[in-house]
């Protein structure tokens, strides 16, 4: 049977808010090259979700944030748009975060770093699954205060 590569890779997604303002990134690389996203990444072996959020948050932003708890838990699941078949299965653990320090400025394998406004977000394509992520840390957010 042709099967794709089952491993299921464990990653961060970091939804890190400036007052009302969330930091989104433009991936700089393929295969979602262009689109905007929330900073994330791979879990290093031996890294923990939470160091590996904090990590990847720095790394792609220059940015420094509290983080406040974990939002949800997200499957991206990658299809190939040539065959249709499973190419890549990520389990993202996204985490709500407060910004502490720092100048959004793209690194890493980010092509652009910035707070957007809720207004700002309604004018980009977002994949369905941020937007709700984005949304489910604001109202986390809302009642930490």
């Amino acid at each position: 049977m042709d099967r794709p590569e089952q491993n299921i890779q464990p990653s961060v997604g970091i939804i890190c808010f400036r007052s009302d303002d969330v930091l989104l990134i433009e991936r700089g690389t393929a295969p979602f090259r262009g689109e905007w996203s929330i900073p994330g990444g791979k879990i290093e072996f031996g890294e923990s979700a939470t160091t590996a959020a904090l990590r990847e948050l720095s790394e792609e932003t220059c940015v420094e944030a509290e983080l406040l708890g974990l939002c949800n838990v997200v499957d991206a699941i990658i299809s190939s748009r040539k065959t249709g078949k499973v190419t890549r299965h990520y389990l993202l653990c996204n985490y709500v975060a407060r910004w502490k320090a720092g100048i959004p400025t793209a690194s890493d394998d980010a092509a652009a770093a910035r707070f957007m406004s809720p207004s700002d977000l309604k004018d980009i394509d977002l994949w369905s699954e941020t937007r709700k992520t984005i949304e489910m840390a604001r109202r986390q957010l809302a009642a930490s205060l």
